[in-house]
Order: structure tokens, then C-alpha cells, then sequence
């Protein structure tokens, strides 16, 4: 059996940190693959990246969720049978990210500044605006030995350590609010009231049935249906069986 974890994020600052965080696995294994195709779809991924710093300020969005991790930090430490080690570790990692934040720039703005980068990164909004003859300079540099290529790209990566860092642990945070319980979704649906501090839904269950979830609602409210991946013939797309899945709201 393969069990499987979706997410769905309730509010658009959530929403913002799941696709940075796809984004960078996504940028971290393409660098560590040799082959130039691959490392064409690492610059497409990238400049993704770059596009989405321009439309949102992530920075602000989480040295805000830092300040709250620190505060609860604090308000935990008062209790008399708190790991207080730990604890100290936890705040002190907080604190340290937190001036590292403060003290850097803009994320993406070293990139920008980037020679080869700020050259070729308008002809990938062109539909096919990337060929040997439309960036001659990248397909130079494609064709470098993969030795030369792989420390360029950990360097450009390397400019976004920090960003990684604070996705992370904000991720990490919001993930381990919420705690699974099993619950069931009559005739493949279910619907329920989130709680004011819900921002994620995450949705754990066996994959192999041949179904997935969908969410749609907000920061009051969702409701889950559970859809066919291939419906047979005359059956329709929502699953019309109930279906037993673990829940957590984080």
C-alpha cells in the first residue's frame, strides 16, 4: 500500500511558501544532475522563483511568523516541565535566522544582478525563446564541462540558503500544529469548520485506491471530495463510496 500526504493551504501566505519550497527541491535536484537538458528546466525553475519575489514580499510575511515563534517560544519556556535544552536550542536558532533575515537583501536580488542570468532570463517568458540561436551565450555555457557548471549553480543556490532556511522552519512549525486523527468522507465527501489559526489542511491516506482529495474553501471553512483519477466508462469523476483518510488542520 502507498500512502500519500496532500496539502492544502488555507491562506495565500501558506500558498506562497508550499511553491517556494517545491521550487527549491525542484532547483537543488536539477543542479545535482550532470545532464544540460536538466540543468535548462534548473533555469526555467529559477527564474519561476525570481518571478514570484517580484509579486509577494516573502521576507516581511516570515520574519512576521519568526517574531510569533519566538514569542510562543518564551510563553513555553515558563512551564515547569518543558525540555528547557531544547527549548533554549529552538529559540536560540530562531533569534539567529531572524538577524540573518534582517541583515540580508532582498531575496533574489544578488541573483538579479547576476550577469548571465539578467542576459538570458526575458527569453524564457518566450514560448520556445531559449534555442542555441536565440541565447548563444547560454548554450555556451551548457555546453562547459559539467564540473564548471555544478559550482555555478550551488553558488547561485548558495544566495538562497537563507530563504531555504526560514521556508523551512516555518513549514516545519506550521506542520507540527496539527496532529492526524482518522475520520471518514461519506459518499466521498467532507466538509468541516476550520479554526481561526488553521492555515493548512494536510490529508493523509492510502493513494492506491485510484482516487485523490480536493479542497476548496478558506480560512473558515473547507470542504473535501475525494475525485477519480480515471473514471470507467458511465461512472462519475467523484468518488460515491465513503473514504476513510487521516486529517490534521494546522
Amino acid at each position: 500500500m502507498t500512502t500519500t500526504v496532500f496539502e492544502f493551504p488555507l491562506k495565500e501566505k501558506v500558498r506562497n511558501y508550499l511553491r517556494i519550497e517545491q521550487l527549491l527541491v525542484q532547483l537543488k535536484t536539477a543542479s545535482g544532475n550532470s545532464q544540460s537538458a536538466i540543468h535548462m528546466y534548473f533555469f526555467e525553475q529559477l527564474f519561476t522563483l525570481l518571478d514570484l519575489f517580484d509579486r509577494i514580499d516573502v521576507r516581511s510575511d516570515v520574519l512576521k511568523d519568526l517574531d510569533g515563534h519566538e514569542k510562543n517560544l518564551r510563553y513555553w519556556s515558563r512551564h515547569p516541565n518543558i525540555d528547557s535544552s531544547a527549548l533554549e536550542e529552538a529559540l536560540n536558532s530562531i533569534l539567529d535566522l531572524r538577524k540573518r533575515l534582517k541583515d540580508s537583501r532582498k531575496f533574489g536580488s544578488l541573483l538579479k544582478d547576476d550577469k548571465l542570468l539578467s542576459s538570458i532570463r526575458q527569453r524564457f517568458a518566450i514560448p520556445g525563446g531559449t534555442c542555441g540561436f536565440d541565447l548563444p551565450n547560454l548554450h555556451y555555457w551548457l555546453h562547459l564541462p559539467v564540473t564548471e557548471r555544478q559550482p555555478i549553480m550551488k553558488g547561485w543556490l548558495d544566495n538562497l540558503s537563507v530563504l531555504e532556511e526560514a521556508i523551512a522552519t516555518s513549514l516545519s512549525f506550521l506542520r507540527e500544529r496539527g496532529h492526524f486523527h482518522t475520520t471518514t468522507a461519506v459518499n466521498g465527501f467532507y466538509q468541516d469548520v476550520a479554526e481561526d489559526k488553521n492555515e493548512l489542511i494536510r490529508i493523509r491516506y492510502q493513494s492506491d485506491q485510484g482516487y485523490y482529495p480536493t479542497l476548496s474553501g478558506n480560512k473558515y471553512r473547507f470542504a473535501l471530495r475525494f475525485i477519480w483519477f480515471e473514471p470507467k466508462d458511465n461512472q462519475i469523476t467523484g468518488v460515491d463510496n465513503d473514504v476513510t483518510f487521516d486529517l490534521a488542520a494546522c
